[in-house]
């Protein structure tokens, strides 16, 4: 097969030149030629070339007009440049042919110079061991020692070598596996699938925040409940994230039982995904029943419930995400929040969809308040249609009384309009526990609709209460 329409651009050719006049044989390989089959973007390319890919890098870099500092890393022998075409940023990365060997304790090979041949046969699947020449005499050909191409059209994942040593040398690549298969949609070849089963354990050597990124990318995949599934049945899930098996199973006592946790989980996940790309969006989703077997109980006439499972679920979240080795930042406290606020959009129909209620709904979400609605939307996975029917309905009342008082009271990222400095300067107080009433208080009568939400009102009612209080200006 010969791809040379596919790579006729400036970069390619570029590289294709200034390896011929090195005398140089060179290819664009992995990902990036399986992507191009598959008419996925990409923009990250890598080379591979016989010889030194830092020198190949250096001398392309001389013929780039403008161009960027090349960026070498000489411990791992390769060299990246970044290209701009057709307004995109593209990230070349070259390296020397090579072939690896590996210690039991380490997925860090032991490298060697080596042939094209050695470069394929260390690759991790055989869609991600084609390579495509790059030289002038063939140009656009396509070399494909193991039939990724044929693996491309029948929607297979395995790998080029014995698996059992391939996923025993990098125990990662059981992970890269199972993510493959989600973003791709593809299946993994049983024998495969079956080393991963075989070679779970060896992902103890594995560091945290490689797992991570592995896990981070398969919730961004198009069905990121696929990859879950396969994380399940193959045993990894288990060792690397526990608190999500401990949801499965459905436990009954006579007519009355609970739904399996774990799939209503996975389906919530789906259900996001389907409307927003937002990571964290869907780490809340993963998230938000994590503490229901830890709040089951199971009473005779009501059957199982799960109360303050969402209490418990808010703090999980900042245990998990350090576990993870996730960001304890603005992205942790969002999760932490949507879980903590999951039930209440649902919980307002139950209560009555007052004005107060709903303003303090939207108080505590913030500028959150629209993720929230996907979640709780999304949280909805009954069978029963009548049931299903009914709880969307519920949410669409309160979405609808959520728009009338945005437009009438402006609660989204509402501030109290008079501050804590503010209340401090006008009575010449200190930091004290009254300067926080006279604030909550303010709070409390607009969230209530006592007053509106203007500074004068607030003014006004604050004076009230400062003199009930003794204060003077």
């Amino acid at each position: 097969m010969n791809l040379k329409e596919k790579i006729d651009n400036d970069i390619f050719k570029l590289v294709g030149n200034v390896a011929d006049s090195m005398n140089l044989q060179t290819y664009v390989v992995g990902g990036f030629v399986r992507d191009l089959i598959m008419n996925r973007k990409s923009t990250d390319i890598d080379i591979v070339t016989i010889g030194s890919g830092i020198e190949l890098a250096k001398n392309i870099a001389e013929h780039i007009p403008h161009h960027k500092k090349v960026s070498v890393f000489k411990n791992f022998g390769t060299a990246m440049i970044h290209y701009e075409l057709d307004g995109k940023d593209w990230q070349v990365e070259f390296v020397g042919a090579r072939k690896e060997s590996y210690r039991r304790n380490s997925r860090k090979p032991i490298v060697e110079n080596g042939t094209l041949e050695d470069d394929q046969n260390r690759r991790d699947f055989t869609i991600n061991a084609m390579a495509i020449s790059l030289n002038e005499g063939s140009f656009g050909e396509l070399l494909d020692p193991f039939d990724g191409l044929g693996d491309i059209h029948k929607h297979i994942i395995r790998t080029p070598l014995d698996a059992d040593i391939t996923f025993s040398d990098d125990p990662l690549r059981m992970l890269r596996c199972i993510r493959f298969a989600a973003q791709l949609d593809f299946s993994i070849l049983p024998e495969t699938f079956d080393a991963i089963v075989r070679n779970k354990e060896r992902i103890s050597i594995i560091s945290q925040e490689r797992i991570t990124e592995e896990l981070n990318k398969m919730l961004l995949s198009p069905f990121p409940s696929l990859a879950f599934k396969l994380l399940d049945r193959s045993g990894l899930l288990e060792i690397i994230f526990p608190e999500l098996t401990e949801l499965k199973g459905v436990e009954s006592v006579g007519e009355k039982s609970h739904k399996d946790n774990f799939r209503h989980t996975l389906e919530v996940l789906d259900n996001v995904a389907k409307q927003s790309t937002n990571l964290y969006l869907r780490w809340a989703a993963l998230l938000h029943d994590i503490a229901k077997p830890q709040c089951k109980k199971f009473d005779q006439k009501t059957g199982f419930s799960f109360h303050g499972h969402e209490v418990l679920g808010s703090k999980m979240v900042v245990r998990i995400f350090k576990k993870m080795k996730l960001p304890l930042n603005e992205n942790m406290k969002y999760v932490k929040k949507l879980v903590f606020l999951h039930l209440r959009p649902i919980a307002l129909v139950e209560e009555g969809v007052t004005d107060s209620a709903v303003r303090r709904c939207m108080f505590e979400a913030g500028e959150d308040i629209d993720d929230l609605m996907i979640l709780c939307h999304s949280d909805i996975t009954s069978k029963n249609l009548a049931k299903k029917s009914k709880y969307i309905s519920n949410l669409e009342l309160v979405k609808n009384k959520m728009k009338e008082i945005e437009e009438k009271d402006r609660i989204r990222n509402f501030k109290v309009p008079v501050s804590g400095e503010d209340i401090m300067q006008i009575y010449s107080l200190s930091p004290c526990k009254t300067v926080g009433i006279l604030k909550d208080t303010i709070k409390d009568a607009i969230l209530d609709g006592k007053i509106p939400n203007d500074r004068q009102a607030a003014l006004d009612l604050l004076d009230k209460e400062a003199e009930k209080l003794g204060l003077k200006k």
